[in-house]
């Protein structure tokens, strides 16, 4: 199944509960007699049910969202779930007791009418809705996997044995999801890279099947990584290297960085990417997730949602700033207004971005692709200014309306400069799991664009400082020091 599918088929199946569970709260509270209520032009009536019904779904899908509800379904423990959803329906409920049913002009005695008995009992039929339809569709989300539908083509990583021995134990388990289509070894020393294939049994999860044995291939060495995981569109990279081969891990991680690709290791390699790695126990069988973007769901949504009201209060505000800036560079020199070009974004994507022309027309015509560097013969007198108060970076608030960008994140650099990152220093791409910014930690600490590939090593790591520790108030920190940097005017020109 397709995350796309499974979205579509969990905002069915909440549409479904939650609005099955209004409306059964409603009899519970109208029609059955438990409750005192009072029929009146300002309470809740059959007419206006269904509209009511529409708000409360809008607001429950907030929180949903809010509280990562939606994210992917891969190796989740059931349990887990529940609690979520518990949670997210305590806190969604308190909000609706105090502004829905909390009446202080109550004639009613306390007991009959308490908000916090109403809140309650929605509570528990809302849960009971909507845990049970999760688990329907989550106990066929599992069944579909054991049958092999919806299974992410995995490879793993490790001498033979190893190798063999962690595939027998992932094949053991179907509902993770994993279907391993291959081994890659390490390159060998002595030119020997063994046998070019194991058995593993693979079960079905059917009651009263047998295991159904199959071989698994060698697609391949370490060297070759980037390619296997190319050709056979793998999504996830599994490891079993042994706890002393620390150089190979940190390769194997380098190169399959390059790509999309998941990274789980066993648990005996942790001590080597300890403060990389989040350390996950799915169904008794633990792996560790390397490299996973910490942030948590409420903060992504807080996130994308600062994104969006920053980004429209700048635009609409300071408009006539905008428009005198876009006058004086008509007005300076021959050229277009908006500069745009193409950039690698999140996941690899490319993107075009938008900066207020600060350099002449055609400046790398001749000399090509180029790091800027101070007092750069290139720029334009207005964009000497322009680049000093970061004014140059504004048109990429529509990049981040758009979604390419977001306010606070990793600059995003042009591909001919990637292909030379990746290979230079590792862990370069690790840099597009999140969205690129506007400014980020090192523009908003350092404020010096990048003159040679030193700059760049270093800007790099307070990339991956800011990965490594993102939350919705480090992005609140930065963009207060930037404006800062920008009212003081400490850019480079």
């Amino acid at each position: 199944m397709t995350q796309r599918k499974e979205l579509l088929l969990l905002l069915g199946g909440d549409f479904f509960a939650l609005n099955m569970a209004w409306f059964a709260f409603y009899w519970l509270r109208v029609d059955s007699g438990w409750f005192m209520f009072h029929r009146g032009p300002s309470d809740l009536t059959p007419s206006l049910l269904p509209q009511s019904a529409v708000l409360i779904y809008a607001f429950w899908m907030v929180l949903f969202v809010f509280f990562g509800l939606y994210r992917p379904w891969y190796v989740r423990a059931p349990f887990d779930e529940i609690i979520t959803i518990l949670k997210t329906l305590g806190v969604g409920t308190i909000l609706l007791s105090i502004f829905m049913w909390w009446d202080p002009l109550d004639t009613y005695t306390p007991s009959a009418n308490d908000p916090r008995l109403l809140g309650l009992a929605y509570w528990i039929v809302t849960a009971l809705f909507c845990i049970s339809i999760r688990s329907i569709i989550r106990y066929t989300q599992r069944r579909l996997l054991e049958a092999g539908v919806g299974t992410r083509p995995s490879i793993v990583i490790g001498d033979v044995e190893k190798a063999k021995d962690l595939a027998a134990r992932v094949a053991h388990y179907p509902r993770l999801g994993y279907q391993v289509i291959g081994f890659v070894n390490p390159t060998p020393m002595n030119g020997n890279a063994g046998p070019d294939y194991f058995t593993i049994e693979q079960r079905n999860g059917k009651p009263g099947h047998h295991p159904k044995a199959y071989e698994v291939p060698r697609l391949g060495t370490t060297e070759d990584l980037e390619t296997v995981i190319d050709r056979h569109g793998v999504k996830e990279v599994l490891i079993a290297l042994g706890s002393d081969e620390h150089e190979r891990l940190i390769d194997v991680i380098a190169r399959a960085s390059k790509s999309n690709a998941g990274l789980k290791i066993v648990p005996d390699l942790y001590d080597i990417v300890s403060g990389q790695a989040r350390a996950r126990e799915i169904y008794g069988f633990p792996l560790i997730d390397v490299n996973p973007v910490l942030l948590r769901p409420w903060e992504e949504a807080a996130k994308r949602s600062l994104d969006i009201i920053v980004s429209l209060l700048l635009i609409v505000l300071g408009s006539p700033i905008w428009m005198a800036t876009a006058l004086a560079v008509r007005l300076t020199s021959k050229g277009p207004i908006i500069y745009s070009q193409e950039r690698i974004g999140k996941e690899g994507k490319h993107f075009r971005m938008y900066k207020f022309r600060s350099m002449f027309v055609d400046a790398e015509a001749s000399s090509g692709p180029k790091w800027a560097s101070k007092n750069d013969p290139r720029v334009t007198p207005i964009g000497k200014f322009l680049r000093k108060s970061h004014l140059d970076e504004v048109p990429q608030l529509w990049n981040v309306l758009k979604g390419d960008m977001s306010l606070v994140g990793p600059r995003p650099e042009r591909e001919f400069f990637v292909k030379q990152l990746v290979e230079e220093i590792p862990y370069y791409n690790r840099r597009h799991r999140v969205r690129p910014g506007v400014t980020g930690l090192y523009q908003a600490m350092v404020d010096k664009y990048d003159e040679n590939i030193d700059d760049v090593k270093q800007r790099v790591k307070y990339d991956l400082m800011y990965i490594e520790s993102m939350s919705f108030r480090l992005d609140v920190k930065i963009l207060f020091r930037t404006g800062y940097m920008m009212f003081r005017g400490k850019g480079q020109a």
